[in-house]
């Protein structure tokens, strides 16, 4: 079974990527990184500043698979090639993002509201793209019937690979994934399946391959922002140490720091990552509440040795 990260806008970024693959990765890390998308650039001029997520020497190592966002389907083909000469192989288009400003532009999750319009999306795409290229899809927009009729587009196409996060786009990260929904729709995919929603312990992921050994791969997105060893974990290696967080979240705030210039802006990108983690510390209440608060360098690095004193759960 592949376990792979899944793409968190302001969370899986390069800094994220490299710091996660030093202190966890490798033999009990990822077998791939899927990168927060990308939005192809209307005139197909590329813009610096954003392509430089997606570097090759600022991804060594473990594969990083580049996520698009697009609804026109000659567009997303184009920036697949673009992808492509950057030595990148498959690339995953997001059919699942439910944010309001992504769909609200017919995009992400949106484009599940017209089946025709998905149609005519994928057949451009894989009539003028080629090489591996995957899905991550949403059940519906409105009710998890919806999938059977949306399935039935995705068979008629080659798909590397289908990840399914069993919502649909009005829950949002509300609520449970439909499991239900996901085993039933199972037998009716002609493709290699992944699943992705709701996994955080390493018990959760085992069931889950007991429950569908058939699957290609597990994604787990907000899971391993909350516990960087979670894979490692699942493949019988120990949990994290405080060395390791320690060095993992050190590493995480320089390379902010050095990628946005300013440390201010590297805390804000490093509450979003203590927002999951700080749960792996007892008795941390009272710590959560200052980390929340605080803007200066000086008061995160004393709430971070502070939080540090605490016991691992």
């Amino acid at each position: 079974m592949n376990y792979y990260v899944a793409p968190m806008e302001g969370l899986t970024d390069r800094v994220w990527r490299q710091a996660h693959q030093k202190w966890f990765g490798w033999a009990g890390g990822p077998a791939r990184y899927y990168a927060p998308f990308l939005s192809p650039p209307e005139n197909r001029v590329l813009i610096k500043k954003k392509m430089a997520e997606l570097a090759p020497e600022a991804n060594p190592g473990v594969p990083v698979i580049p996520q698009l966002l697009a609804k026109d389907g000659e567009l997303a083909a184009w920036m697949i090639g673009e992808l492509r000469k950057l030595g990148y192989t498959e690339v995953n288009l997001n059919l699942g993002c439910p944010a309001g400003t992504v769909t609200a532009k017919g995009k992400g999750s949106g484009m599940l509201r017209d089946p025709a319009k998905l149609d005519a999306f994928l057949e451009a795409v894989f009539s003028h793209a080629e090489g591996p290229i995957s899905v991550k899809t949403r059940l519906g927009v409105e009710k998890p019937e919806e999938f059977a009729a949306i399935l039935t587009i995705y068979n008629r196409y080659p798909i590397s690979e289908l990840t399914i996060h069993p919502r649909v786009m009005r829950q949002l990260y509300r609520g449970q994934a439909d499991r239900e929904a996901f085993a039933a729709a199972l037998p009716q995919c002609k493709l290699p399946v992944c699943y992705n929603g709701d996994i955080t312990t390493a018990g959760q992921l085992h069931a889950l391959e007991a429950e569908f050994p058939t699957l290609s791969g597990i994604m787990i997105g907000r899971g391993i922002i909350a516990d960087p060893a979670l894979f490692r974990k699942a493949l019988g290696g120990p949990a994290a140490t405080k060395a390791e967080l320690r060095g993992y979240l050190d590493d995480l705030y320089h390379g902010y720091t050095e990628l946005f210039g300013s440390a201010g802006c590297a805390i804000s990108r490093m509450k979003g990552h203590w927002f999951y983690l700080i749960h792996c510390f007892a008795d941390s209440e009272k710590l959560e509440k200052q980390l929340k608060k605080l803007r200066e360098p000086w008061e995160y690095e004393t709430v971070v040795n502070q939080i540090f004193t605490l016991p691992l759960i």
